[in-house]
């Protein structure tokens, strides 16, 4: 059994486990229960204390006992250390794209080829908030590094999120999202659509706008030529879930 920081040192690299960097993390990979294995702690740091605001059911939810560590020690644990002074690490749960499919009534997200890790875990933050099905990503991009569970705050263990080679096939209503499409309206769209969405820069690929069942595109000002990846998750979601306009699919 690997010590503590050991486990910490160790995660970025181990597909069996999660690195969670900071109290936000820990706390949404608790309240969804996740087997959380070990707690590094900078020397100085109170957890209850810091947990009391934000997060006062943590302490409650943790069954392993906190490693206090100089702070030197700390800083060598992770690339990026967390201000808060707060790590853990996780098992990874084992999630198939066909589990994502087989999801509750809402949404499904497919990242298609996406860049940036960060965008990636700020799409699976809206997701988890919007209540999607779960969320998948094609391409070599893992949606459990630590940069990714990072810009989540740890919200991947809120739905089912994996890895997966292509846009799958299924029964549901496929939807690219794509300069090239029609104005978005969320009305003609069924509620438990598989959502495409694309690079930045090149949008989704030509063999998926083919595939699709509805190309859509949101409307911007002109000389605009692209909206962030996590907000145009964002706006489509929410215009999808239609707050008052709409009977609400199951949230968790």
């Amino acid at each position: 059994m690997p010590s503590a920081m050991d486990a910490v040192r160790g995660a970025a690299s181990d597909h069996d486990r999660v690195l969670l960097a900071g109290l936000h993390p820990l706390k949404h990979a608790l309240r969804f229960g996740a087997a959380v294995m070990a707690v590094v702690l900078r020397e100085g740091v109170d957890l209850r204390r810091a947990t009391t605001v934000l997060a006062p059911d943590l302490p409650d939810l943790l069954d392993v006992e906190p490693v206090e560590v100089a702070p030197a020690v700390f800083e060598t644990l992770t690339t990026r250390p967390p201000p808060d002074g707060i790590v853990a690490v996780a098992e990874r749960p084992t999630v198939d794209a066909s589990e994502v499919l087989r999801g509750s009534a809402g949404p499904v997200i497919v990242l298609e080829e996406p860049r940036h890790l960060g965008n990636i875990g700020a799409c699976v933050r809206v997701a988890a908030a919007a209540g999607a099905s779960g969320l998948l990503v094609t391409g070599t991009s893992d949606p459990w590094h630590p940069v990714a569970v990072r810009g989540g705050a740890g919200l991947q263990f809120a739905l089912p999120v994996a890895r997966t080679d292509a846009v799958p096939s299924t029964p549901r209503a496929l939807v690219a999202v794509d300069p090239g499409g029609a104005v978005l309206d969320p009305t003609s769209l069924p509620l438990d659509a598989v959502l495409v969405f694309g690079t930045e820069r090149d949008g989704v690929r030509p063999a998926t706008r083919d595939r699709a069942d509805h190309v859509v595109r949101l409307p911007m000002q002109p000389e605009v030529s692209s909206l962030n990846l996590a907000t145009a998750v964002a706006v489509v979601l929410y215009a999808l879930r239609g707050l008052e306009q709409r009977p609400r699919w199951s949230v968790r």
